[in-house]
């Protein structure tokens, strides 16, 4: 019998078996996501970028002529394509917040699970995941907070929820390029660093805040001991992307604030701006109310049999003049809008992105590539080495404060990182210069705010840059607790051999388990405990029994020296990819992907053949039944 596949040779099918046994040794065990690293020659090691061309030395005039135009056309091109990835990606923010930010805006709403710090986590997760942007969730926090509806306690909580949110976006991005092993393998792994760290930041200082208030107590003093005036926040890169953004879709987003704070005719306000010029009025007018109490003041209060009488300020708002970007006059709700908007967002992102990668291929090749490639990742002199580290750090903060959006620099440095540009050990401190360029826009922001909203506005932004602070002190500066390179390298391991697994990390991570744990919220703070602190102990006690078995096996039981006592599918991810790859295979039967095998009759021959030009006959049981799963060699076979 033949191991089934594609027609034809397959890259993919030769890497598959190139990896068999890693995939072995990563699937019989758990240990992979904790050691990071279980293969003999070192897969993070950077290619070499080979320059395929002729040499410089060997062109004639006119060829170097030629080189040299050629390669300003391709940067000129290059800085056109991050212009629209950009510029797609503020669009995607805009689309999300057409989808889903009214239902953010509700969830805000429900004070009494805001004031469970969890439950706050993880509504500021799904909701910088609905609106796509953490500034935009920050800021519905900001206004709640102004407003009196969320203390700056439990706005803590949410804002670290952002901070998490915001990372998903370089991690789809990853998903790009998911075709080549080896490139998907550092572009994960690079993309999921930033994770790991808002992961394991959370863990930690969350209930350091709970316990202590630390991040609130030491952010009031620092309000407090300055007198700070309201300023302009700069746009920077706003001014280049705004003409284009703008001109395809402007939102209101004072819409979102206002249903977040319980304003009922928010609710049937369109997220859409339709007039960009208004003129607001306000008059003293001569008002009947119910009665003396409903009164603005008893100055200002006149009886008059049944009747009473007060002076209320009456505003009313002209149109002047209208906005004009493309769905100005278009007669759709936001959702269809929405969704218009996100298919198109993310159609432009993905072709930037592959395209973008395609160039810097092209560009990044022979002496240019080993001088990059030099110039980022080689450190310091000994003993300046460890300097190194943080000036990458400045670089990241100093890139996104100039693209105010950490989503925007870590979702550009990706694909560097899975085409070996960039290592692993440079992203992960850019990441986290990243997180702190995007709370210095947010500070610069939150001083352009009012007065009666400044301090709230700028507390909650140090809140967010003290929380980023705190983490890198705790998994950077030894290199021992530098936890998140050693997991994202794991997990990179792992979703090099099962690619499907990445997805499988991006819907339980962003999405099932914040849904999990808000339901439980909602149920109350006993169910939550009840049903959380087993699964917590539970979890603590396998990372300890897998560090122990790798550590120090003879401290533990023999059943407990490995994972074998279990069912395969409970310790491996071996028989799942089984599963995974029966679906392909019938997948590909419906597509008519599957080979004839030339050793069949005619006549068997023509059946399957016949089977691949009509689908439905993949019901039928004759044909079903020549797909099997070999459970000896864990390959599909096809009998």
């Amino acid at each position: 019998m033949d191991a089934l596949k594609p027609p034809g040779p397959s890259e993919d099918h030769d890497e598959r078996n190139d990896i068999k046994e890693q995939k072995g040794s990563l699937g019989h065990s758990t240990l992979a996501l904790v050691d990071g690293q279980p293969e003999e020659d070192d897969p993070w090691d950077l290619p070499e970028l080979k320059d395929t061309g002729v040499p410089w030395s060997a062109l004639d005039t006119k060829g170097k002529v030629l080189r040299v135009l050629v390669s300003v056309a391709k940067l000129a091109v290059l800085l056109g394509l991050l212009y629209m990835f950009i510029c797609s990606l503020d669009i995607l923010s805009s689309a999300f917040q057409l989808v889903g930010g009214k239902a953010a805006g509700d969830i805000f709403q429900d004070n009494a699970v805001l004031s469970n710090p969890l439950a706050g986590l993880v509504i500021g997760v799904l909701v910088t995941l609905l609106v796509q942007s953490s500034s935009t969730s920050s800021s519905i926090v900001v206004s709640m907070v102004s407003s009196g509806l969320l203390t700056v306690q439990l706005a803590v909580p949410i804002i670290m929820g952002t901070n998490i949110g915001t990372s998903v976006t370089n991690t789809l991005v990853a998903m790009t390029q998911a075709g080549d092993r080896s490139v998907f393998r550092r572009a994960f792994a690079g993309a999921t660093v930033h994770d790991f760290f808002n992961w394991l930041s959370v863990l930690v200082l969350l209930p350091l805040e709970v316990a202590t208030g630390y991040l609130y107590v030491v952010t009031k003093l620092i309000i407090d001991s300055f007198q700070i005036q309201s300023g302009e926040a700069p746009d920077l890169l706003n001014v280049i992307t705004d003409p284009l953004t703008e001109s395809i879709i402007k939102l209101d987003k004072t819409v979102l604030s206002e249903i977040a704070t319980g304003d009922p005719a928010a609710r049937n306000k369109s997220l859409i701006k339709r007039w960009c010029e208004t003129y607001t009025n306000m008059s003293t007018v001569n008002v009947t109310v119910p009665g003396p109490e409903n009164c603005t003041s008893p100055s200002l209060c006149w009886t008059d049999g049944n009747f009473t009488s007060t002076l209320k300020n009456i505003s009313e708002t002209y149109n002047i003049k209208k906005c004009d970007h493309l769905f100005v006059d278009v007669n759709l709700s936001d959702l269809a809008v929405g969704l218009i908007l996100l298919a198109l967002s993310l159609l432009v992102l993905c072709s930037c992105l592959l395209l973008i990668v395609k160039l810097l291929n092209s560009m990044l090749k022979g002496q240019v590539a080993m001088i990059i490639k030099k110039i980022l990742n080689t450190d310091f002199p000994f003993p300046f080495g460890w300097v190194t580290g943080y000036i990458a750090i400045l670089v990241g903060a100093g890139m996104t404060f100039i693209v105010q959006s950490s989503s925007v620099f870590t979702s550009a440095i990706t694909p560097l990182v899975g085409i070996g540009v960039i290592s692993i050990q440079r992203a992960y401190p850019l990441s986290l210069g990243s997180n702190i360029g995007t709370t210095t826009t947010a500070i610069l922001a939150a001083m352009a705010s009012p007065g009666d909203t400044l301090g709230n506005a700028l507390q909650i932004a140090l809140v967010h840059f003290l929380f980023n602070i705190s983490g890198i002190i705790l998994w950077y500066p030894i290199p021992f607790t530098r936890f998140p390179i050693r997991l994202a390298k794991g997990l990179g391991n792992i979703t090099a051999s099962y690619r499907w697994f990445a997805g499988v990390y991006i819907i339980f991570c962003f999405f099932l388990l914040p849904l999990f744990v808000f339901s439980l919220s909602l149920a109350g703070w006993q169910v939550l405990v009840g049903v959380a602190c087993p699964l917590v102990v539970l979890l603590i006690i396998i990372i300890i029994i897998n560090v122990l078995q790798k550590r120090k096996p003879g401290c533990l039981p023999a059943v407990l020296r490995s994972w074998d006592f279990l069912p395969l599918w409970a310790h491996s991810l071996e028989p799942w990819d089984k599963v995974v790859g029966v679906i392909t295979a019938n997948c590909c039967c419906c597509c008519k992907c599957c080979n004839v095998e030339e050793s069949k009759g005619q006549g068997n021959k023509e059946r399957h053949i016949e089977a691949y030009d009509n689908p439905a006959m993949c019901a039928d049981k004759e044909v079903e039944n020549d797909f099997k799963i070999d459970l000896n060699s864990q390959t599909v076979t096809k009998f």
